[in-house]
């Protein structure tokens, strides 16, 4: 059992590579053939199969080639890919044109399995000029770096998405509360005025004030609980609406999943059994419900017994309330005024009451989210952790030619273009604003300082103008898009480096040439993954084939499996590739005309690749056969 990962087989039906069957070994193999053959084709469908097609997002160009390939060589037609995983187990992953891939067992038994997690296998996959333009693309080498530690690297994005899901449902909790609270605030400003009203009626009454204004004081607590009673009874009743109109919605939804088509299918009986199930689950909640209803109705009826109960004495309390108001002229004259303040006061220690409960929730939310905050940047600071362990890692394997570090929260591209929407229409130049925001300040920084409306950190730290900052915090002030900022993923950023002469220059910098010397050696370190790359030859001189890439080859592959599409015989023949794959098309069709160790197609390696003949006399001229 080998203790890396392999692509054991590869079958193809219909399209241009109608027929085609091709069984790779562990080690090395090569793809060869004249131009036009599929050679190329093979490792696009291979990656179409694996559902590993460069993101649209990343690589809109290249992922558009490749669709575009794939389709016009498979329309109507089916790859097929046997993998075996490093613990030994086999599947088989089929896929046609735009369909999904379908993952199955060795006995051809579907599965729920989904390769793209790359949590039960994973492949490197390179297509033709990928290797150098990754120079452009800081994701592109990002990638690179965390195709060594796949599936750490998969658990931690993992946690950061649902880290990241629970911040959105969190802050579409805090934002109404926010608003709700202001506008509570803003109707409580009238409560100190109608209290000091209040407070002088009191001093106003002449000879013994206490029992009128004791009168006064049970009357306004009367009103509150009537007022208390009222809600009580619409939260029942609003309970028992929710509840009649749940009842019977599972069994009518069931009943529309299915159609006549479906009961007919060959699936039919197993999807009626689905739905029957469905149905009964339905009923047995719909008796639930029902029983909860009939408690609710029992708890109002009860309810309105103690009311009407209550009401009795509120009348009699009313009675004693308005012979003693009678008793005083002065009291007599304002007790109408006074009755109408209690009430006004009354609604609005309400409001406060439901103000309190709600800076109590919001104070829960905030905390709940300063707590999903901290494992959010806890997962990123080990992700980077992990990024670190693979930048040492190559550097002690390819150092000195080879120098690969890593920035935390380096790029800020995300950053930038996230901002510069929020601020859009704000009145403000936005690109330039935004530009001074992402260079001064981390976003959780900046979010805080528009949270609390600190326009003189804005304009000392965020290096804006007066206007600037009062136009950014008016625009962002109580918005989703202040809490998105505040999740901002500022990505890791890779710094890959080649040395040339006594200095180290980056990617961006090289030459084509030199770009593909400094990534190839980093894909052909040991890993589980097996390693596909179309024409890894491509802009290199045949000295840095043969010394390095060949070398790193025949080490690599003791460990690795190596699928590559190649124009260069230094590659199959002083890497003593295990197996050839010859290729031929009439135009119409490709098919495989030969296949076997490189020395069993020794004939077409010479014949179609040039400088065949010499690569096997420096074969034997280094390894001695």
């Amino acid at each position: 059992m080998s203790r890396h990962h392999l692509i054991k087989s590869l079958s193809v039906v219909g399209g241009f590579l109608d027929g085609l069957q091709l069984s790779f070994q562990d080690g090395l193999n090569c793809c060869i053939g004249a131009r036009g053959t599929g050679k190329t084709t093979v490792l696009e469908l291979v990656r179409y199969a694996f559902d590993d097609v460069p993101s649209k997002e990343h690589a809109p160009e290249e992922a558009k080639r490749i669709e575009t390939l794939v389709k016009q060589n498979l329309s109507g037609g089916r790859v097929q890919v046997e993998i075996e995983t490093k613990d030994g187990i086999t599947y088989r992953v089929s896929r046609s044109w735009g369909e999904e891939p379908i993952v199955l067992t060795a006995e051809g038994e579907p599965t729920e399995l989904r390769l793209q997690s790359g949590a039960v296998f994973r492949s490197d996959i390179y297509s033709q000029s990928e290797i150098e333009s990754m120079a452009d693309r800081a994701l592109s080498q990002l990638d690179l770096l965390d195709n060594f530690q796949p599936e750490r690297i998969a658990e931690i994005e993992g946690q950061t998405k649902q880290l990241q899901t629970a911040l959105e449902a969190n802050a579409h909790r805090i934002l109404p509360l926010e608003s709700e609270i202001a506008s509570l605030g803003d109707e409580l400003a009238t409560l100190p005025s109608v209290e000091e009203k209040l407070k002088q009626f009191t001093s106003e009454i002449g000879g013994d004030a206490a029992p009128a204004n004791k009168a006064h004081s049970e009357k306004a607590l009367r009103d509150r609980e009537r007022r208390s009673l009222t809600l009580a009874d619409r939260l029942l009743s609003t309970a028992a609406i929710t509840l009649q109109e749940q009842v019977g919605g599972i069994e009518q939804q069931a009943k529309t999943l299915i159609d006549h088509e479906i009961i007919e299918g060959p699936n039919g009986e197993a999807m009626r059994t689905a739905i029957d199930r469905l149905v009964d689950c339905g009923r047995d909640v719909d008796v639930l419900l029902e029983n909860a209803r009939k408690r609710i109705e029992t708890a109002s009826g009860e309810l309105s017994t103690t009311a009407a109960a209550l009401d009795t004495q509120h009348k009699q309390q009313e009675l004693k309330f308005r012979e003693i108001v009678e008793q005083q002229e002065q009291t007599r004259k304002q007790a109408a005024e006074r009755g109408q303040l209690d009430k006004v006061r009354n609604t609005l220690l309400a409001k406060r009451r439901n103000r309190g409960d709600k800076q109590q929730q919001l104070t829960r939310l905030r905390n709940e989210r300063t707590d999903l905050l901290d494992k959010l940047s806890a997962a990123r600071d080990e992700r980077f952790a992990v990024r670190q362990e693979v930048a040492d890692r190559i550097n002690e394997k390819l150092s000195p030619n080879i120098r690969v570090s890593v920035r935390q929260c380096g790029s800020t591209e995300q950053y930038q273009q996230a901002l510069e929407r929020a601020i859009k229409g704000a009145g403000v130049r936005q690109g330039l604003v935004a530009q001074k925001i992402v260079n001064s300040l981390p976003p959780t920084e900046f979010v805080e300082l528009v949270r609390t409306r600190d326009s003189n950190g804005l304009i000392s730290r965020g290096e804006l103008n007066a206007d600037q900052a009062a136009k950014v915090i008016a625009a962002l002030s109580g918005s989703q898009t202040l809490y998105e900022l505040e999740t901002v993923d500022l990505l890791d950023l890779p710094c890959i480096e080649l040395k040339d002469g006594d200095e180290y220059k980056e990617l961006a910098s090289l030459s084509t040439g030199q770009r593909c010397t400094t990534i190839l050696p980093i894909l052909l370190m040991e890993s589980d993954n097996p390693l596909l790359i179309d024409q890894p030859e491509d802009n290199l001189d045949n000295r840095f084939i043969y010394e390095t890439i060949v070398e790193s080859v025949r080490k690599v592959k003791q460990a690795r499996q190596l699928i590559f599409v190649t124009h260069n015989p230094n590659i199959p023949v002083l890497g003593d590739a295990e197996h050839v794959f010859v290729l031929q098309s009439n135009g119409e069709h490709a098919r495989k005309l030969n296949e076997g160790t490189v020395d069993e197609c020794k004939e077409d390696v010479v014949e179609l690749l040039e400088g065949g003949e010499e690569a096997f006399k420096q074969r034997r001229k280094r390894y001695a056969y």
